[in-house]
């Protein structure tokens, strides 16, 4: 299952809906959704807060976060009760700032997915990151994270598949967006 996490308050980034800023002529967050399109995932959740922007219109089902003053963990949360409803294997967590995730690099955590206590994250080569899998056996903990911390402790202790940099970009600032589109 694909938990996007598209519910954080954006305070370093202004008033604006970062979501819905424009990258390349499209809302910054579509494009992690049209890049992740082509990935089979058993079901897709967007964990919203505040945006315009309608996932549900992309094949995902839409969770509102009623407290994202609580921090990432508080989507994790959410993403992770979902999926034990749906009685998944194990979750990918994305986030919806990071325009530039490829579906490659998704398959590539899949593929070095094994058991039921895997954690598989994105990095850098030196930093790890989302997107990041957890198995199943993973998922109590991330329930019991807390304030915006989410799943770090654990990405970190987990296994890391190296990517381009450029693809683990994530917009924080209007300066971030400035920078992505100076690159682009």
């Amino acid at each position: 299952m694909l938990v996007l996490l598209a519910a954080g308050r954006s305070v370093r980034f202004g008033d604006a809906d970062k979501l819905t800023a424009d990258f390349l002529g499209r809302p910054l967050a579509l494009h992690v959704v049209t890049a992740l399109q082509a990935v089979p995932f058993a079901a897709r959740v967007a964990i919203t807060s505040g945006t315009r922007l309608d996932f549900g219109a992309h094949g995902y089902r839409t969770i509102a976060n009623p407290a994202p003053e609580a921090g990432l963990s508080a989507s994790l949360r959410l993403g992770v009760m979902a999926a034990q409803a749906a009685g998944v294997a194990a979750i990918v967590v994305a986030l919806a700032d990071m325009p530039r995730v490829t579906a490659a690099q998704i398959f590539r955590l899949l593929d070095a997915a094994s058991g039921v206590d895997d954690v598989i994250a994105s990095s850098d080569g030196t930093r790890p990151s989302p997107p990041a899998l957890f198995a199943a056996g993973r998922f109590a903990a991330l329930a019991e994270t807390s304030g915006d911390e989410g799943g770090r402790a654990l990405i970190r202790a987990g296994r890391h598949i190296v990517t381009s940099p450029a693809e683990l970009i994530d917009i924080d600032t209007p300066q971030d967006l400035e920078a992505l589109r100076a690159l682009a």
